[in-house]
C-alpha cells in the first residue's frame, strides 16, 4: 500500500517507521530537517509531490492548529478515493471538515507519545478509532494497533472528546500542578517519587501535544471540578475536622472503588 504522511514530528516519524515495514511510505514536512533521518521513506520536497506519488492513504500528523489547513493543501494533489486520516488528540472541527470533502476518512487517536511511551512494548497503551470512519480505513489502523498490542476503543467524534477530556485532562492537570509546586526535585517518600516519575514523563512530551489535550473544551469543566475539590479539602484542613476528613476520604474510596482504609497504615 502507498501511504503518505504529512508532518514528521514525533508521531509522524513514528508512523513512518511503523508503516514502512510493509508499505511504500512517503513523507512531507515543511521543515525539511525533520525528515533527514527517515531513510526508509520517500521524502517529498513539496506538497505537490503527492500527485506523482498517488497515495492510497494520506495521514495528517501535523499539530492540531494546522490539521485542517494541511488537509486543504494536500487534497488537491490526491485522488478522490484516497483515504485521508488524522491522529489528532482533539477531534472538534474535524467531523465538519470530513463532511465537506469527497474522500473517505479514518480518524484515530494513539493515546501515547513516543517520547514517553516504551515503543518496544505498547501493551499497556491505548488507541481510539472513531466510529464514523470508513470501514477500510478502520481496518488499516485496527491491524496496525492490534499488531502493536494496543488496547483499542471505538467512540464517536463527540464521545472521543468527552472521554479524553476526562481521562487525560484530570491526570494531566494534576501532574502539572504537582510540578508547579516543586521547590526541590528530591524528597523522601514512595508516593512522592511515583508522582515525580509521572510528572517528568508527562513534561517530556511535546508542548503542542500537551497544549492540544489541555485546550480540549471538555477539559475546562474537569479543571473546575479539581479547583472545587481543592477548595473543599483546604477548608477541611484549615478546620482540622477529623470526622469530615474521614467522610471525605471514604467518599474518595467509593469513587475509585477501594474498601475503607481506616485500618491501613499510611505512608
Amino acid at each position: 500500500m502507498k501511504i503518505a504522511i504529512i508532518g514528521a514530528g514525533h508521531m509522524g516519524a513514528w508512523l513512518v517507521e511503523e508503516f514502512n515495514q510493509k508499505n511504500t511510505v512517503g513523507v512531507y514536512d515543511k521543515d525539511q530537517e525533520n525528515m533527514k533521518y527517515l531513510f526508509n521513506a520517500k521524502r517529498f520536497k513539496d506538497m505537490s509531490d503527492l500527485e506523482d506519488f498517488d497515495p492510497e492513504l494520506l495521514i495528517n500528523a501535523v499539530d492540531l492548529s494546522h490539521t485542517v489547513d494541511a488537509f486543504k493543501d494536500a487534497v488537491q494533489y490526491i485522488s478522490d478515493d484516497c483515504i485521508i486520516s488524522d491522529i489528532a488528540s482533539v477531534k472538534g472541527g474535524l467531523e465538519e471538515y470530513y463532511e465537506e470533502v469527497d474522500n473517505p476518512f479514518v480518524s484515530t487517536h494513539p493515546m501515547f507519545g513516543p517520547t514517553f511511551a516504551n515503543v518496544r512494548d505498547l501493551s499497556n497503551e491505548n488507541a481510539i478509532i472513531i466510529e464514523e470512519s470508513d470501514p477500510a480505513g478502520k481496518k488499516i489502523f485496527r491491524e496496525l494497533y492490534e499488531g502493536l498490542h494496543l488496547n483499542i476503543y471505538e467512540y464517536s467524534f463527540e464521545e472521543h472528546d468527552k472521554k479524553t477530556g476526562y481521562s487525560l485532562g484530570i491526570p494531566f492537570s494534576a501532574s502539572l500542578v504537582f510540578a508547579a509546586c516543586m521547590e526541590e526535585t528530591e524528597a523522601p517518600g514512595t508516593t512522592f517519587r511515583k508522582h515525580m516519575e509521572i510528572a517528568r514523563g508527562l513534561l517530556s512530551e511535546d508542548d503542542y501535544l500537551l497544549s492540544e489535550i489541555l485546550f480540549n473544551p471538555e477539559v475546562l469543566p474537569q479543571i473546575e471540578k479539581i479547583n472545587s475539590q481543592l477548595s473543599y479539602l483546604t477548608h477541611i484542613i484549615k478546620s482540622r475536622d477529623y470526622e469530615t476528613m474521614s467522610d471525605f476520604l471514604n467518599r474518595l474510596r467509593d469513587n475509585i472503588q477501594i474498601p475503607g482504609g481506616n485500618d491501613k497504615d499510611e505512608e
